[in-house]
């Protein structure tokens, strides 16, 4: 166990990873954050339940405007970084999430 979390902080750390649980928060504040600037995501734990809020980034709904990639998150639309990146990790043996 916890040999996916240890290896995604190993390889993301220069990159500046960020740690975050579907507990915290403001989870989505940084998970926002990361989206804008390009950050990698490592989101810990995850149940059996993912939170709605995660649909647009999971099915990656972007879109163009003025030429700028763009997300809707929750009821903020923001610019879209090419660099960022979402690692999702369960302590689940055989986890099943519905599309």
């Amino acid at each position: 166990q916890g040999q996916a979390n240890k290896w995604i902080k190993h390889m993301q750390k220069e990159a500046g990873l960020e740690v975050i649980k579907l507990s915290e928060k403001e989870f989505l504040r940084s998970l926002v954050n990361a989206v804008r600037f390009g950050k990698p995501v490592l989101l810990e734990n995850v149940g059996t339940e993912l939170d709605p809020s995660l649909e647009p980034i999971l099915a990656k709904q972007t879109f163009k405007m003025g030429g700028t990639e763009m997300i809707k998150i929750g009821d903020e639309t923001l610019a879209y970084h090419p660099d960022f990146n979402f690692f999702i990790t369960t302590k689940l043996p055989n986890p099943h999430y519905s599309p």
